[in-house]
């Protein structure tokens, strides 16, 4: 996993699901075009007739289509609000295209879900005018490349698929913009539409081998995502021939700036592919890497986020040949002592953005960083005292009510895990994310309170009342938040220890099964989520 999904994802770990809102309930959504606080006339949809709507009207004025699928409560849709799609030259660019937005909680966004392939908030797609998905854009580029990367997909001549065929087939005519249409894929959210996952480390390279020399800044960014795609589980042999390279780029200010986002994001996994632990390699990676992320941690160009990204990278190679807690900063065993200089620049960090950010997509965004920077430290007071104090701050305080229930459960405060998971909870807006969080609630009830047998039995019996009250309730994310609950239950229920409370979970299951249709691909998911394996979302 990349960095930033893992802080993001490690930050609110209870809410970790197979994949990765508002305070008040989303309103109705339509595809009529509305002009958003940031400029862009985003068109709403939610249903396939809205979305059919905006296709439609890219046909009509033969432009791409640009469909962003988020939620106000997410970290990273928040980072893309406050520094890409405020700025000037993308709102610009936006009249050059069809902006949709499919908010994750509106009712029916998770039935696009399945049609569009999509996951993980924030997912980025952009169709020709046909309708024809041309590529999906990373979301962690600096705004300015971002703007370049999005005009580079909107000329594209053919799509992302078509420009890998081309590759297999020897990559004869293919252009300089052919590759960085590779190379600024976003690989992350694929979810197997161009390659399946367990392939893609093994693409990543034969791409980075067989992007022409000429095209040199294409070709570093396809072999430094090659390298952080290496699993280092596998033992794979590191890629010393690769090093002399990458010590290069490091050592270039400007060329380390271009490459920030995978370098960041990926510094720790970089430094496994290209070193072996206690060798001169290694030495050499790490002291290189430790160089060039103090520069970008200290580049005012650069967003917040991203230069807390760098500080915790920065704590991550300190870490990196330690046993897996201690590079976590857990207890046990020790967590590994960081220089005071790296300490006291994270807290400074920290403190600057909590005193100095006035915008609340900002504030989302970078606040969790920031706690989750100073948890990951191992300066976890420091971290709950900054999430507490912006719960009344947030537009989303639910999401760091969930982190302050993770790190509570971490150091085995039961009582307090639970209260925060219950506020967290009940706070919760949107159908989607309550699913989510609901189910989070479920399985530490399960874990930390199991013989309390009729809270967990009314927290299910409101996430079954929410799964009834939806029409996309067993699609995608929500369907996911269902499976988990059924599979805690099953644990929970283990050689029939509650089998009074689970025949009236299973009665009142069965009624929320029979109001779907026969023929809705839904019917088989809800059967199946108190079976023993549950079928996976439709």
């Amino acid at each position: 996993m990349r960095l930033r999904s893992v802080l993001w994802a490690s930050l609110a770990a209870a809410l970790l699901l197979a994949s990765q809102s508002v305070v008040a309930a989303p309103p109705a959504a339509s595809a009529a075009a509305s002009q958003s606080d940031t400029g862009i006339a985003w068109l709403h949809a939610a249903t396939d007739a809205d979305v059919d709507a905006a296709f439609a009207r890219a046909r009509a004025q033969k432009q791409p289509l640009f469909l962003y699928w988020g939620a106000a409560w997410c970290p990273p849709c928040n980072q893309l609000k406050a520094t890409l799609f405020n700025r000037a030259d993308f709102i610009e660019r936006s009249r050059a295209f069809v902006p949709v937005y499919v908010d994750g909680d509106s009712p029916g966004a998770q039935k696009l879900g399945t049609r569009f392939k999509v996951r993980g908030y924030p997912t980025v797609l952009l169709f020709d005018a046909n309708g024809t998905e041309l590529t999906r854009l990373p979301g962690e580029v600096d705004p300015q490349v971002y703007t370049q990367v999005l005009t580079l997909g909107m000329n594209a001549q053919r799509p992302v698929k078509d420009v890998l065929a081309a590759v297999r087939a020897g990559g004869v005519g293919l252009t300089e913009n052919d590759w960085k249409l590779l190379a600024f894929y976003s690989w992350e959210t694929d979810e197997a539409q161009v390659v399946p996952e367990a392939e893609l480390p093994a693409l990543l390279k034969q791409l980075a081998q067989a992007c022409p020399p000429a095209y040199a800044e294409t070709e570093t960014r396809l072999l430094l995502k090659a390298l952080a795609a290496v699993d280092a589980k596998k033992a794979a042999v590191p890629d010393t021939a690769a090093l002399p390279r990458v010590l290069a780029l490091l050592a270039d200010p400007a060329r380390a700036r271009r490459h920030m986002d995978v370098l960041t994001n990926n510094a720790a996994e970089l430094v496994r592919a290209l070193s072996a632990r206690a060798t001169p390699q290694r030495a050499q990676a790490l002291q290189a890497f430790d160089a060039a992320l103090v520069r970008l941690a200290a580049d005012a160009t650069l967003s917040r986020a991203d230069r807390l990204t760098a500080l915790i990278a920065r704590v991550d190679l300190v870490r990196i040949d330690a046993p897996e807690a201690a590079r976590a900063g857990r207890k046990t065993p020790p967590p590994v002592a960081l220089p005071a200089a790296l300490l006291n620049e994270l807290r400074a960090q920290a403190t600057r953005a909590d005193r100095e950010i006035t915008d609340g997509d900002e504030r989302q965004a970078v606040i969790t960083t920031a706690a989750y920077a100073l948890g990951h430290a191992g300066l976890g007071t420091e971290a709950d005292a900054l999430l507490q104090a912006n719960l009344a701050k947030s537009h989303s305080p639910y999401y760091l009510m969930s982190a302050l229930a993770s790190h509570a459960k971490e150091r085995g405060d039961a009582a307090a895990a639970l209260r925060w998971s219950q506020q967290a909870f009940d706070t919760s807006a949107g159908t989607a994310t309550r699913l989510q969080w609901g189910a989070s609630l479920v399985g530490l009830l399960v874990e930390l309170a199991p013989r309390d047998e009729a809270r967990i039995e009314a927290t299910v019996m409101q996430l079954w009342a929410l799964a009834e009250a939806q029409p996309d309730a067993f699609f995608e994310r929500s369907g996911r938040s269902l499976q988990r609950v059924g599979s805690r239950l099953a644990a929970w229920n283990k050689a029939g220890a509650h089998p009074a409370v689970m025949k009236r979970l299973q009665a009142r299951l069965d009624v929320v099964c029979a109001r779907l249709p026969p023929s809705d691909p839904q019917q088989a998911s809800c059967q199946a989520i108190l079976a023993t394996a549950p079928a996976k979302p439709a």
